[in-house]
């Protein structure tokens, strides 16, 4: 049975009423390698988060209008707290539809580092964005993920939820849809009204942007962790310690001071969050996984390509590009003789980077020297292989590479001589 949350109290000093934003004009981009298949809308809803660390695009871009098939790239960055890593990301600028922000979602999942989960953990997330454009206007976007799957979202004219999967919605009774709904639209209502209100009170200036990141996490033994983020402008901001039922500052500022001293009187709020991640969170996503495990099993093989490029004369990079794998979680190694080489400042791995067609890539780059004597070959283990492993050699790299250019050759020269045929065959 399904545990209820309890109810948020009838005379809540938090009360909005829901913003109304008009619907940005489209402004297409042409398409290129690696971006959405649908016209970008609004640059605003890039603003993404993932895994509690919190990520926007600078305030600069927000406003900036695009001329039509302009190219254009901007930087999106990520908090640095709750040990998370810190890193950037480019994508396409402009925004998309709501059906192209499961896609624009996969391509800003650029954490660090292979194998972070243990096989058979589990997390449910869900991300918001506020985007405080002015006193009137809230641009807000909100979605949940079961691992790296969008399987929900907020649809913003009506704030009703959208189910991006078949599996999604009987999962759970409809009256509990319908509590979840009601409790999230209460909850952003009045977290729109109170940011906005304290804003205004200590003169920030527009626009400004607050992302929350929440959910939890469960583990292979039962144990689970759940957290509460929230990030103003790229800068962490306030977190709730769930445990303990208490808000608390991420920074020493009168906006942020302020914020927490008015968070902590809201006990009826508080509460029920406690009990959304304590016990909510976990007995959903159970379910869900359940009911979606056709959708977590998907396992796509890895392609790997090993290739070289030269630097300068007393070096070779040997690059192994493995791409087109699902799910995330890959081991790619360089080995030296056949043995693994160690991490080192002659290694470089890339982040795993999403595909278009929500798979992932990545690439391992290793520095050595020419004509070393030494045999190289990329290794790929992926759950789609089994037991297996995916083992591509540099040498036979290079062997293919010159059939292909010999092949290429060849028919280069047997075209031209046909055609030299032709020709003399026409002047008699």
């Amino acid at each position: 049975m399904t545990s209820h949350p309890p109810k948020f109290p009838q005379h809540s000093q938090l009360l909005a009423r829901e913003p109304q934003p008009s619907p940005p004009t489209p402004i297409p981009l042409p398409p290129r390698e690696h971006t959405w298949p649908c016209p970008p809308q609004n640059l605003s809803t890039g603003l993404i988060g993932y895994q509690g660390c919190l990520m926007t695009l600078s305030l600069a871009e927000l406003h900036r209008q695009c001329s039509p098939w302009e190219k254009r790239a901007v930087t999106a960055h990520v908090a640095t707290s709750f040990s998370c890593y810190s890193f950037s990301c480019t994508l396409a600028a402009g925004t998309m539809q709501p059906t192209c922000r499961v896609l624009l979602f996969f391509l800003l999942l650029l954490l660090p580092g292979m194998w972070a989960d243990p096989e058979g953990s589990c997390k449910l997330h869900i991300f918001q964005t506020f985007v405080f454009h002015n006193t009137n206007f809230v641009d807000t976007s909100a979605w949940a993920t079961l691992e790296d799957i969008v399987f929900a979202s907020l649809h913003k004219p009506t704030w009703d939820i959208q189910y991006l999967y078949p599996w999604v919605y009987p999962s759970l009774p409809a009256a509990e849809w319908d509590n979840l709904k009601n409790l999230f639209n209460v909850y952003m209502h009045n977290l729109i009204l109170s940011l906005s209100g304290d804003a205004k009170q200590y003169q920030t200036p527009y626009p400004f942007v607050f992302q929350c990141a929440t959910g939890c996490n469960l583990y292979p033994n039962g144990s689970y962790t759940k957290f509460y983020h929230l990030a103003y402008n790229t800068h962490s901001f306030l977190s709730f310690n769930v445990d303990n039922l208490l808000w608390e500052r991420q920074q020493e500022t009168e906006l942020a001071t302020q914020v927490e001293r008015k968070f902590n009187t809201f006990t009826g709020f508080s509460e029920t969050l406690q009990h959304l991640l304590n016990v909510t969170c976990v007995d959903h996503m159970k379910k869900f996984i359940k009911y979606g495990k056709a959708s977590l099993k998907r396992q796509e093989l890895p392609v790997a390509t090993v290739f070289a490029r030269t630097p300068r004369p007393d070096q070779l990079l040997l690059i192994c590009h493995v791409t087109g794998f699902y799910p995330r979680p890959i081991s790619v190694a360089w080995l030296q003789d056949g043995q693994e080489v160690p991490p080192g400042p002659a290694l470089n791995t890339s982040a795993i980077l999403p595909n278009a067609d929500l798979t992932y890539q990545l690439r391992i780059t290793l520095a050595v020297a020419p004509h070393d004597g030494h045999s190289y070959a990329c290794c790929v283990r992926h759950r789609s292989l089994g037991t297996g492993s995916l083992l591509i050699p540099w040498g036979s790299s290079n062997i293919a590479l010159s059939v292909g250019i010999t092949i290429t050759v060849l028919l280069t020269m047997a075209a031209v001589l046909a055609g030299a045929i032709c020709h003399y065959r026409r002047r008699r």
